[in-house]
């Protein structure tokens, strides 16, 4: 005869009973754990805002003793791992030889109560060249929520191309013309219906076509100065009031007040990656921000060290030029690593890139 109190009623027991409390207890739990993760998150950011403390005298001494070093950025830049350096081409690797000076990363809302230490900005100060005017591009990366996302959002920068220079064939022109609309529209970003507007304009159709047809599209580093976001455009204002809901939301559950659940957000049909000029730009941006800019002198190094395993760094091939005079030729692969002495070549112009294999 069975004990009705054995092992196996008990199991069937605390089953029968977590399914008839499911509902209300594990949506309590779940909130609870939001909470929690929350919590977490705030002291990412807190051990951001220290950690840039901590740092900021030290990137200040490495500047100042990089800038006595040639071409130090073009050769960190030339290391990229494979993230980054599918996306630099030969031409824009022949700009960055040729006139990338300086490149700094700035965390611009670190003492912003109403900011992000997420937050940050790629700064490259660049020498006269042949492609564009700018002296100084700066991108922005604001890191910005929603009821239901929270990443990095950015505003495309106009680049000044030369004429017949433009490495992004008109899409960094197109991405701001869209940019200066939307600006005008205030387009109140939480509201479907206003993001709908936006969709309704000539720049956002242009921009969509632009994308579709042209085979230029995110091929060039320089589309990157032209990314919003891997999601849709999120203002300030928006991102101010999902931050300031989640918060008191959060709030109530850890004073054990109950809360309602939160009514999901109807689904926007509008692809809004249709209008993004560099897909994954968040991604990259984030690589080189957390790994290339505190990472740089590994990168440097790695330059000049022979029995580095290329693949570790870069997918790139860097060929031993000869000592006889290079032919003419624009598809002739070269090495940036001439730039300061590593290799063999004594003309006085600076290499490009090697030619990426199919």
């Amino acid at each position: 005869m069975h004990d009705c109190c054995g092992p196996d009623s008990k199991a069937h027991s605390h089953s029968h009973t977590m399914e008839t409390e499911a509902p209300d207890v594990l949506n309590a739990r779940f909130e609870e754990l939001s909470a929690l993760e929350q919590e977490f998150e705030d002291i990412e950011a807190e051990i951001i805002r220290k950690a840039e403390a901590l740092q900021a005298p030290l990137y200040k001494k490495r500047a100042d003793f990089v800038a006595k070093i040639p071409h130090f950025w073009p050769l960190v830049f030339e290391q990229a791992p494979p993230e980054i350096d599918n996306f630099i081409q030969p031409s824009d690797s022949k700009v960055f030889a040729e006139s990338l000076d300086t490149f700094e990363v700035l965390r611009f809302e670190l003492d912003d109560p109403k900011g992000s230490p997420r937050s940050f900005a790629l700064k490259f100060g660049f020498n006269d060249n042949e492609y564009f005017e700018d002296k100084v591009l700066e991108k922005k990366f604001w890191y910005r929520k929603t009821k239901d996302w929270a990443g990095l959002v950015s505003e495309p920068v106009k680049i000044h191309w030369k004429k017949e220079k433009d490495l992004t064939g008109g899409l960094t022109d197109a991405a701001c013309k869209l940019n200066e609309v939307r600006k005008k529209l205030s387009t109140d970003t939480s509201s479907g219906a206003a993001r709908k507007e936006e969709a309704k304009t000539k720049e956002y159709k242009r921009l969509a076509q632009k994308i579709e047809t042209s085979v230029e599209a995110s091929v060039s580093f320089f589309g990157l100065f032209a990314f919003v976001s891997g999601y849709r455009w999120v203002s300030e204002q928006e991102s101010e009031q999902a931050v300031k809901e989640e918060k008191e939301r959060f709030e109530k559950i850890r004073q054990g007040e109950k809360v309602d659940e939160e009514d999901d957000d109807e689904e926007d049909p509008q692809d809004y990656q249709e209008i993004e000029v560099f897909p994954g730009g968040d991604e990259v941006a984030t690589i080189i921000a957390e790994d290339m800019w505190p990472n740089a002198i590994k990168y440097y190094r790695s330059t000049f060290d022979e029995d580095e395993d290329d693949e570790e760094l870069s997918d790139l091939d860097v060929m031993d030029l000869s000592d006889e005079d290079d032919e003419d030729d624009d598809q002739e692969p070269v090495d940036i690593r001439a730039l300061v002495g590593k290799g063999r070549k004594s003309g006085p112009e600076p290499p490009a890139k090697k030619q990426r294999k199919a």
